[in-house]
């Protein structure tokens, strides 16, 4: 695409930070190409609308209640908030030294030494495109059962079969796919909305719950202390496993990455959106289950197994009578909905740098911008595409949904390789050439990264079992198997001879060839800037840049 057609897709009111940012944008060596329609606030709900915390709840609450009870619900959700907030700190001050919607590979590429860099990329970018599509693929298939569950709360004899929830599985993923590709500014707007309704849904749990049950509120001693496994595993693993639920819901946060190129003063406010996104959900989630462990009553096995198949769904319905429950779940629809969408956003700008990159398959296809919306409308409908195949796991099990579970571990294993690629090359390597930004962690930044290292890894093996012992072809964890598929197919096309990624790509396509070669350096303790008492560094104009050689 011309610089001229760049420019006319970009159309919009400068500003000085937008011109900090492009500025900023073209000595990492890529020509600004995107509308820089997002503030700080914006970026910030759409990694916090993602999260989107209560209804994350009622779609995951099936991987921690029955395996703890209270105890995995609240302990469970309270330390991984904690180990998850080490990630967040560690990816953050790295979106903040390198903001490029290219984010995880780009990193890896910039930290890594020439022997390893061009693979290195290669494996993140493709890790963080699985990661993007099974977190797509399990927010779509939680939003199609969340509709359902409304369904059976209005008519307690319906219960969908597989087919009905994939069909309206398409249906969410094909909706959100036309609201991302034409809709950006509209998009942008709406989560200020969005942030506002997970909001209302959070009071409506954590007030309404406890005033709608006061009659029948758990005792102190089963709400924190209360432990109940129904599951096969010993009571120590079973308490882990039921870790998947908030590592689930508090993920995809480098969607803030991926806005890097839309989000105005972009080198603060996406490090700041990935830790408050966090922050927020660690905090809110815990109340919110602290509420559900004191309302839900003391049998635990009659939540899990209702007939109704949902088991928040349940708890307000027992509290709130099958009108107020509606209601509420009527707008846990949207919400969930919006969540789904906001993803797919930042999924397909991920996509759009790896096209720009020459990475995928047909690269030179997927890189348009699309000149009506200024959007790159292809590679939302790629994402779309490649999640909708996902789905068809509820066949392997069409009774007990089993097997499409693997797609909530997947939208794990995916990001959690991507993310810890580049936070292990900063570590390793980053010491000679990782320049920070204005928002830097100083002293506790290498602890921050080994301690988000060590979790990660820990991670990618505990949420690679399966849901049970003794699992059969419906029940397996199908997420090992998609996974590896990927990771064989980005390592063979690696390889291959003449064709293979080794013979082209040379990591982040920018403008200047020799830039990938080198890190912007900013004089940030010079006569442009200085340190805070905080230990990071502020700016106090733009820039000058040099580059280092690796």
């Amino acid at each position: 695409m011309t610089n001229a057609m760049a420019e006319s897709s970009r159309s919009m009111v400068e500003t000085p930070e937008t011109r900090r940012d492009d500025a900023r944008l073209e000595d990492l060596g890529y020509h600004p190409e995107l509308k820089r329609a997002f503030s700080a606030w914006e970026t910030f709900g759409v990694a916090f609308s993602i999260m989107g915390v209560v209804p994350s709840i009622a779609s995951t609450i099936f991987y921690n209640l029955p395996y703890g009870g209270p105890v995995g619900m609240i302990w469970g959700w309270l330390i991984s908030s904690v180990l998850i907030m080490f990630i967040g700190l560690a990816m953050g001050e790295l979106a903040s030294s390198m903001p490029t919607s290219g984010g995880l590979y780009f990193w890896t590429h910039r930290l890594s030494p020439p022997k390893y860099r061009d693979f290195l990329a290669w494996m993140v970018g493709y890790n963080s495109f699985l990661g993007n599509v099974s977190a797509v693929s399990s927010l779509a298939w939680a939003c199609s059962g969340i509709v359902f569950a409304a369904a059976s709360l209005n008519n307690s004899d319906f219960a969908a079969t597989a087919a009905q929830q994939f069909g309206l599985y398409v249906g969410i993923l094909l909706v959100c796919g036309a609201f991302c590709a034409y809709g950006t500014e509209i998009f942008a707007r709406v989560q200020t909305p969005s942030v506002i309704l997970n909001v209302i849904l959070a009071l409506v749990t954590i007030i309404g719950l406890p005033i709608a049950r006061r009659s029948e509120l758990n005792t102190a001693s089963f709400t924190f202390g209360g432990f109940v496994n129904l599951t096969s595993w010993p009571s120590g693993f079973a308490f882990l496993l039921s870790f998947l639920a908030p590592v689930w819901t508090i993920c995809s946060f480098d969607c803030a990455v991926s806005l890097s190129e839309e989000a105005t003063n972009a080198a603060t406010a996406v490090p700041q959106a990935i830790v408050g996104a966090i922050g927020s959900a660690g905090i809110l989630g815990t109340v919110i289950l602290i509420i559900l462990a004191l309302t839900m009553g003391p049998d635990v096995a009659a939540v899990n197994d209702d007939a109704l198949g949902q088991p928040l769904a349940y708890i307000y319905l027992q509290a709130f009578g099958q009108k107020g429950s509606l209601v509420i779940w009527s707008f846990m629809c949207i919400a969930q909905l919006s969540m789904t969408a906001s993803l797919v956003l930042p999924s397909s700008r991920q996509a759009f740098a790896f096209a720009r990159d020459g990475a995928l398959p047909f690269s030179k296809y997927w890189h348009h911008v699309d000149s009506w919306t200024g959007t790159p409308v292809r590679t939302v409908w790629l994402v779309v595409g490649c999640a909708m195949p996902l789905g068809a796991l509820c066949f392997a099990d069409p009774v007990n949904y089993s097997a499409i579970n693997a797609i909530f571990s997947l939208a794990i294993l995916g990001p959690y390789v991507a993310y810890g690629i580049p936070i292990a090359a900063k570590l390793i390597w980053g010491k000679a050439n990782f320049v920070p930004g204005p928002w830097y962690l100083g002293r506790f930044s290498r602890i921050c990264g080994l301690i988000a290292v060590v979790w990660m890894t820990f991670a990618i093996v505990l949420f690679s079992f399966p849901a049970d012992t003794d699992p059969d072809a419906g029940s397996l964890n199908y997420a090992c198997v998609v996974a590896g598929a990927v990771w064989l197919f980005a390592t063979i096309y690696w390889f291959l001879p003449r064709i293979g990624g080794k013979t082209f790509f040379r990591g982040p396509a920018t403008m200047d060839p020799d830039l990938v070669h080198e890190i912007p350096h900013v004089e940030s303790v010079s006569s442009d800037s200085k340190k805070g008492s905080n230990g990071q560094v502020e700016e106090r104009s733009v820039s000058r840049v040099e580059t280092i050689e690796l």
